[in-house]
């Protein structure tokens, strides 16, 4: 259950517009949980001399000579193999550009399975693809370096990168990457609210590293439970699995684990089955708050009716080696509760770069960094952010669409004609050519069109998916599984992947859940 975010399409506007060909992205990906699918257009708001200039020497008119001198391609670094990055590394087609990737992973990982990873209903193999792969199908200039960007340089359009690679050699481990545009999709990393014992007594769920830890912590609770010198007490206590948090990432967790309990554990470890106890703890109200009432109502029924015991009103103050304290919202009663594992999933928050950019650029009190509707940084012409590490200022992009219907509206009558709504059209594409590009190809009644909200999806066990589709209209049951399978394999990023994920499911089907641990 995770969210596609497309507004990597803004490379769209770099396939359009060649001269603005240097950039960099910096991208990761989100955590588990909800998948909602979208698709939006965005395209570059470059200045409008620089779109004209490209104009007039792709149409010859003023173009240089053959014979003078090839003009050298312009750098686009795009830091990062998540989904952001991949959005758009995968519609740039344009050979004007020169690309460098950089990412501490060499790899893009498919995020909605991480859950299905934890519980061996998927291996963690099959949700990723190498980054290599993707590349060397593209018509681009496009190189790869394995290295973390740890700091950013706007004034000198540089990055610095560490390497994450192991190295003997002096000096191969830090470097400098210039660029001419750089696009920064980094993602974000859970959110621990400060929460002590958080960072040292729990699991998260952000990347393939995390799932394949969880799995192999979850088959050890097993089969340290089963050991025969244990007493009930302890064996309870290894097998209370605990999340924290109530959303997409929490509630599927929650519902894989029970799925691997009924139908694998009770044939592979019948005499601990007793013992084990699913905990879901939400600060808030209800769990699966973004979705609709009825899925949520539907959700805390059935985790209510399959016996995990969702503990709504509770917020986590402190977590020890062997407990985990929380504090009931209205009467503040606090309740220690022994556990043997706890996976936390409570949100997420900036990463230690983007918080150091923030403060670089005067952004430091932000949660996020803000763009225009354009994707840009604010301030800054050439540097892009997407993703979860991005936030647009809707109070800029309000005060302009609000600036330009005044202007249209010439006799103030709160309502724009025809004539008035063409003279918007026509101030817009002047202010933003690329938007004159995407006019020529859509009907203008389809202006609106440039985001699509496509549904989303939230497994809930037993083979029953609640999903939320355009118009309103909610399914829940065996049905909506089969459509939550559909679509999943679908949004692979490779034939390969979703070959091998779709073998997964069936080996699932025929011979239950991997329970080796590897």
């Amino acid at each position: 259950m995770r969210t596609f975010d497309f507004l990597g399409r803004l490379s769209r506007a770099f396939q359009d517009y060649p001269s603005l060909s240097r950039i960099i992205v910096v991208s990761t990906i989100s955590g588990g949980g909800l998948i909602a699918y979208a698709e939006a257009n965005t395209y570059n708001g470059s200045r409008g001399h620089i779109a004209h200039a490209d104009a007039i020497t792709s149409n010859g008119a003023h173009g240089i000579a053959s014979s003078e001198a090839v003009p050298k391609k312009k750098k686009v670094v795009l830091l990062g193999t998540g989904w952001a990055g991949m959005s758009f590394l995968k519609d740039l087609n344009n050979p004007s550009y020169e690309v460098e990737v950089v990412s501490p992973r060499n790899f893009f990982v498919f995020t909605p399975l991480l859950p299905s990873v934890t519980c061996g209903k998927v291996e963690a193999r099959s949700i990723v693809e190498p980054i290599r792969n993707i590349i060397r199908k593209k018509n681009v200039d496009i190189s790869f370096s394995e290295a973390e960007c740890v700091k950013i340089d706007p004034q000198n359009k540089k990055i610095y990168c560490r390497a994450t690679v192991n190295s003997k050699l002096k000096g191969e481990e830090e470097f400098a990457v210039d660029y001419d545009y750089l696009i920064i999709a980094v993602g974000a990393q859970v959110n621990t609210f400060n929460t002590p014992g958080v960072e040292q007594n729990c699991h998260f769920l952000k990347e393939v590293e995390d799932a394949q830890k969880i799995r192999k912590n979850v088959i050890e609770s097993f089969e340290k439970a089963s050991l025969p010198n244990l007493s009930d007490e302890e064996r309870k206590k290894i097998l209370h699995f605990v999340i924290v948090g109530g959303g997409p990432t929490g509630v599927e967790f929650a519902a894989e684990l029970y799925d691997f309990v009924n139908e694998d554990v009770v044939k592979l470890y019948p005499k601990v089955r007793e013992f084990v106890k699913i905990t879901l703890l939400e600060a808030t109200d209800h769990i699966l708050n973004m979705f609709d009432k009825r899925i949520t109502n539907f959700a805390e029924g059935k985790f209510g009716r399959d016996g995990i015991d969702v503990k709504l009103g509770s917020m986590v103050t402190k977590i020890d080696d062997n407990e985990i304290s929380t504090k009931a919202r209205g009467n503040g009663n606090t309740t220690n509760t022994p556990y043997g594992m706890v996976l936390w999933s409570t949100g997420i928050g900036p990463r230690p770069l983007i918080k150091e950019f923030m403060k670089q650029i005067g952004q430091g009190n932000r949660r996020a960094l803000a763009t225009d509707e354009w994707l840009r940084v604010e301030g800054f012409d050439t540097i892009y952010a997407l993703g979860d590490c991005a936030t647009i200022n809707q109070r800029k992009v309000m005060e302009d669409i609000s600036e330009i219907f005044k202007k249209a509206d010439k006799d103030e009558s709160g309502t724009l004609t025809v004539k008035e709504f063409q003279e918007i059209i026509d101030d817009i594409c002047e202010r933003y050519p690329q938007v004159e590009l995407y006019l020529k190809s859509k009907q203008v009644r389809n202006i609106v069109d440039r985001y699509r909200h496509l549904g989303q999806f939230a497994p809930l066990g037993g083979e029953q998916t609640a999903a939320q589709l355009p118009g309103d209209w909610v399914s829940i049951g065996h049905s909506s599984q089969w459509l939550w399978y559909s679509v999943y394999a679908s949004k692979q990023v490779s034939w390969r992947t979703r070959a091998l994920v779709v073998s997964d499911w069936v080996r699932r089907f025929i011979f239950g859940r991997d329970t080796s641990g590897i």
